[in-house]
């Protein structure tokens, strides 16, 4: 009996709560509920939209002004990476509107492929280029065991190499400018430095490319991003006053 009586009294309780009128708050210079506190006064903000080419940001920002603040940016994050966002606004908070992801191959620099799986990646995830096609006829003809012998003094490698019935004596060109797929398809794709290098395994040969120049092509492909979106979108950024940077 006690029992039922409590819960009577509590549900009671709710509905008067819920019935009381919503009382205003003033603090800090904003103004609260008391009920659930939500800041009345808070801009909305819009979900942010992904996309995968620079040419689609282009033609969200070309076709549809009306979605923009009085103030933009477009920040190249990094060669694969583009946000666009407003300036300042409520409480130096930013809008984000879209963001801009590439899509790139990864090839794992630095790690060894067996000699099937590094051919065809190279196939995959890079420009042809006369390194490259050197990389692959060497890779493609060496044979584990009796059809090749490896030297190494730590900075070039030589190997044998069968080509028909005769061993050709051929030098691994290090270190190696190759262009892989790791930016907009927009942009061009940036050349870089790479050791290649080549060892014998109990499975065969495996292969492997060490990046060579410190990461500096991400500098240099971040600013040809800039100067893309800078070229197609010469009238809009003056006209609807959004900053580039990179």
């Amino acid at each position: 009996m006690m029992e039922g009586l409590k819960e009577a009294l509590q549900f009671i309780t709710k509905l008067k709560e819920e019935s009381m009128e919503p009382k205003v708050l003033e603090i800090g210079g904003d103004t609260y509920c008391n009920k659930d506190l939500v800041r009345y006064h808070r801009f909305p903000m819009a979900d942010r939209l992904g996309v995968n080419t620079l040419t689609a940001l282009v033609d969200y920002i070309k076709g549809k002004p009306e979605e923009l603040r009085e103030s933009m940016i477009l920040h190249v994050v990094s060669p694969v990476y583009v946000r666009l966002y407003s300036g300042l606004i409520d409480e130096r908070d930013r809008e984000e509107l879209m963001k801009a992801d590439a899509v790139v191959n990864e090839f794992r620099f630095n790690e060894y492929y067996d000699q099937e799986r590094f051919l065809i990646e190279l196939q995959a995830n890079f420009l042809e280029t006369p390194d490259l096609l050197t990389i692959m006829q060497v890779a493609g003809n060496i044979k584990s065991g009796t059809t090749a012998n490896y030297s190494d003094d730590g900075v070039s490698q030589k190997t044998t190499v069968k080509m028909g019935v005769e061993l050709n004596d051929v030098i691994v060109p290090n270190p190696v400018k190759l262009r892989p797929y790791r930016t907009f398809a927009e942009i061009e794709q940036p050349e870089s430095s790479y050791v290649f290098r080549i060892k014998d395994t109990d499975r065969g040969p495996a292969f492997k490319l060490v990046e060579a120049d410190g990461g500096l092509w991400k500098n240099g492909t971040m600013q040809k991003i800039k100067e893309y979106l800078e070229y197609e979108l010469s009238e809009e950024l003056k006209k609807y006053h959004i900053t580039v940077i990179a």
